[in-house]
């Protein structure tokens, strides 16, 4: 296995190469965030106190090249998370807070390049969830932790909220159905935590609900989903979130599956209907 470079710089000529070369980007990063993440915590007595600046190594030299090449974002935001959490797997647990570090990394590094979020969001989760086969995480775990720390982070950018949960749902969509995981599953365990990350940082549930709703009625058609069954997957994890955040946050979610979204009527499951 590779060394990893000694500092950012380092790992920034190394995504140059391979984002002015010829071979697969998501395939590319992932090996050098790999390489790197083991190399860096390999022997770390504390494999989570030292991912958050590793993780921001890795993520600053990926989008510093992306910025400078100015192509390749989505694709290296891929490789880089699936890179970073196999990297993580090989030396340590995979949990919610290593999940967390790495978006929110990913996330603060596209805002540093003044790179759209809701792009990067969507490859983001993507990788995220494809590295849970890999990894041995529980899709549901890894999709929840995956949504609260999108809107975590995006809160903290200041960025457009909506867009990136939609972006986020999206691409847990897409992961799911590369790894061959339940779809709805990956829906509404993201949605559950977009909606948990906007309790936790005061964002507004009606407008993470409607993108988590969104992202998958835009999604499904890609995976040959009905737009209901997706939007009902996201709007019931919206709500077990909202139970839990409290009266007001249940009857946000409530008046989004009440209205629908983009024409499409998304049910809660378990209760009679959403009228």
């Amino acid at each position: 296995m590779a060394e990893a470079p000694e500092n950012g710089t380092g790992i920034k000529n190394r995504f140059l190469g391979l984002l002015r070369g010829t071979g697969s980007i998501v395939e590319g990063a992932a090996e050098v965030a790999r390489d790197a993440t083991v190399s860096t915590l390999k022997g770390a007595g504390d494999v989570a106190g030292g991912l958050t600046g590793t993780a921001s190594r890795i993520v600053s030299g990926a989008l510093g090249a992306v910025d400078e090449v100015g192509t390749g974002l989505v694709r290296t935001a891929k490789g880089l998370v699936v890179g970073i959490i196999s990297g993580v797997g090989e030396v340590a647990t995979v949990t919610a807070g290593v999940i967390s570090d790495t978006v929110r990394a990913a996330i603060k590094g596209t805002g540093a390049i003044g790179a759209d979020v809701t792009k990067t969001a969507r490859g983001i989760a993507e990788g995220l969830i494809t590295a849970t086969r890999d990894t041995g995480t529980d899709l549901t775990t890894g999709a929840v932790a995956l949504g609260r720390a999108a809107v975590g982070g995006v809160k903290d950018l200041g960025g457009d909220i909506v867009g990136t949960a939609a972006g986020t749902v999206r691409g847990a969509v897409s992961g799911a159905a590369e790894i061959g995981a339940d779809v709805l599953t990956a829906i509404k365990g993201t949605a559950r935590g977009l909606v948990q990350g906007a309790g936790e940082v005061g964002a507004d549930v009606v407008d993470v609900t409607r993108g988590a709703v969104t992202g998958a009625i835009s999604a499904a058609k890609d995976v040959g989903l009905s737009a209901e069954d997706a939007a009902s997957a996201a709007i019931t994890g919206a709500m077990e979130a909202a139970e839990e955040i409290g009266e007001s946050a249940v009857h946000a979610v409530r008046d989004v599956a009440a209205s629908g979204v983009e024409g499409v009527k998304a049910v809660v499951k378990g209760e009679q209907d959403t009228k």
